[in-house]
Order: C-alpha cells, then sequence, then structure tokens
C-alpha cells in the first residue's frame, strides 16, 4: 500500500493512493499514519480490505499539499557512508561498524515544501536516501532476517546537510544535519510487501534539472536488514521511529572545487523507485 498524509501543514488527513493512481480518503477508517497504526495488523488489514473493496472516498489531489506520509515520529536514526561509491568520492575509508548520528523529528517536512538554506551557509548540501519505517518495537535483534521482519514499510528522504556545520565547527556531526526544514520525507509510505527487496532500489537526484546522483541501494555497506539489527543493539527502535540508512556517490562534497553548494532559489528532485518523487525549491531562512 501506499500511505500518504494530505492538507495544510498540521492539519493532514491519512490518504492512500490506489493501484490506479486515486486518492483515497482513509479519515472514516483510521486517525493518521503513525507508530500506532503501523503496530496494528488489524488496522492495517481493514485499510487494506478497504482498498481491496474500492469503497473509499476519493480525494480531489488538485491543489492539495501532500505533507509527510508519517505523523509523530518518535526519533529519526541516520547512517552516515553507507555506500561504497560515496565512502570513494569523499576519499573516506569504509566504516567498519554502521555510523549512527541523528536528526530531530521536527525537522521532518512534506516532500514537496521549501527547505531553507540556514543563515550564514555557504555549504549546504543533498542527500537522496531510502527511509525504514519501523513497525515492531525492535531491541536486540539477532539478525539481518530479524531486521528486515520489524520494518513496516519504506519512504524517500531528502537528509539535507551543512557541511561546514557538520564538519568544520567541531563537535558531532548534529550541527549540520538538523537545520529546520532538513528532512523532507514521503510523498508516500510504502508497506514493506510492496517493496521486493530493499537492496534492489535505484535512487536519483536531480539540481536544477542536472542529474547529480544515480545510484542503488545494492551499494549500500550495510543492507537495510543489518541496519536495523545492528542500531536495536544500542537502542530500541519503537513503531514510529524512522533509519535514513545513507546516500550514494553524487553529493556536492564530493565534486572537485568549486563545489556547487546549494543556494535560495535553487530546485532539487529526488526520487526512489517505486517511492516516488520529491521536488524541493530552497528558500533562504
Amino acid at each position: 500500500m501506499k500511505l500518504l498524509r494530505v492538507g495544510p501543514a498540521g492539519q493532514e488527513r491519512p490518504a492512500l493512493l490506489d493501484a490506479g493512481g486515486t486518492l483515497r480518503d482513509l479519515s472514516g477508517l483510521v486517525a493518521d499514519i503513525d507508530g500506532a497504526l503501523l503496530a496494528d495488523e488489524a488496522a492495517l488489514g481493514r485499510v487494506r480490505a478497504a482498498a481491496d473493496a474500492g469503497g473509499l472516498p476519493a480525494l480531489d489531489a488538485a491543489g492539495l499539499r501532500t505533507g509527510p506520509p508519517l505523523a509523530r515520529i518518535g526519533k529519526i536514526v541516520c547512517i552516515g557512508l553507507n555506500y561504497h561509491d560515496h565512502a570513494r568520492e569523499t576519499g573516506a575509508e569504509p566504516p567498519a561498524e554502521p555510523v549512527i548520528f541523528f536528526k530531530a523529528a521536527d525537522t521532518v517536512v512534506g516532500p514537496h515544501d521549501t527547505v531553507l538554506v540556514p543563515r550564514g551557509s555557504t555549504k549546504t548540501d543533498w542527500e537522496v536516501e531510502l527511509a525504514v519505517v519501523i513497525g515492531r518495537t525492535a531491541r536486540y535483534l539477532e539478525s539481518a532476517e530479524e531486521g528486515l521482519a520489524h520494518v513496516a514499510g519504506y519512504a524517500v528522504a531528502h537528509d539535507v546537510s551543512e557541511r561546514e556545520f557538520q564538519i568544520e565547527r567541531g563537535g558531532t556531526w548534529d550541527k549540520g544535519k538538523n537545520c529546520e526544514t532538513f528532512n523532507p520525507l514521503g510523498p508516500w509510505l510504502v508497506t514493506a510487501d510492496d517493496v521486493a527487496d530493499p537492496q534492489d532500489l535505484a535512487l536519483r537526484l536531480w539540481v536544477n534539472g542536472e542529474l547529480k546522483q544515480d545510484g542503488t541501494t545494492a551499494e549500500q555497506i550495510f543492507p537495510v536488514g543489518e541496519v536495523v539489527r545492528y542500531v536495536s543493539r544500542f537502542m530500541t527502535l519503537y513503531p514510529g521511529d524512522v533509519i535514513n540508512t545513507g546516500t550514494p556517490a553524487g553529493v556536492a562534497l564530493g565534486e572537485p572545487e568549486p563545489k556547487p553548494f546549494l543556494r535560495a532559489g535553487d530546485v532539487v528532485e529526488l526520487e526512489i523507485d517505486g517511492l516516488g518523487r520529491q521536488r524541493q525549491v530552497f528558500g533562504a531562512a
């Protein structure tokens, strides 16, 4: 299923995109798309049955904003340097274990919302990523297979980053990752049963119409199931938590000088096969 949330910011309603591409209203069935729903197999079953029966009310998508597909996100765990090609382009050694950092849930915006270049920024960068949404509490998992079994679904994430704040200003990466609007998410949360192999997804990103990233999750150093298993050994993952699983090659940081970092007015488009497409116009904070 393709689950999403539509409407003004803070007033989104739950919806579903059916097999024919029609937007359907779920507000008569569920309160929202959140961790509570994803952990409730009975409720998800009712949504699937209603979608299959074709009786859900249609919504007019014209002029309707698409919000983040997940409400009340608990935490966003991010995996750094998780693609072989990205490690090569930045001159980094592939890590022996996953590199973990965090994004605050309040960085999440809709897939087509404006992204703000921070004040004083000269090195705002792009990163298309596969986001994993947790559907079952994951604690001390033993195998990658268990890790995959705890995934409710997948989405497109844009892990916007400010490289000076991240790398040159001391401390951890978090200063360069948590600026407002730095995590567009969506358009859809595609349930795990509709993603045959999370290690066989193509990711692409364009800046002002120029293709910058053209990768595949097959290049991940630590695949999705292993990432979930690994993270669960250090913290408990709950339904509605998100893991951003890293970016492939093609970021501005990896280009020769002068590196083409983002400015207000730039347009970034990104997509993952089967998970939808985002488009953001960058503005000034």
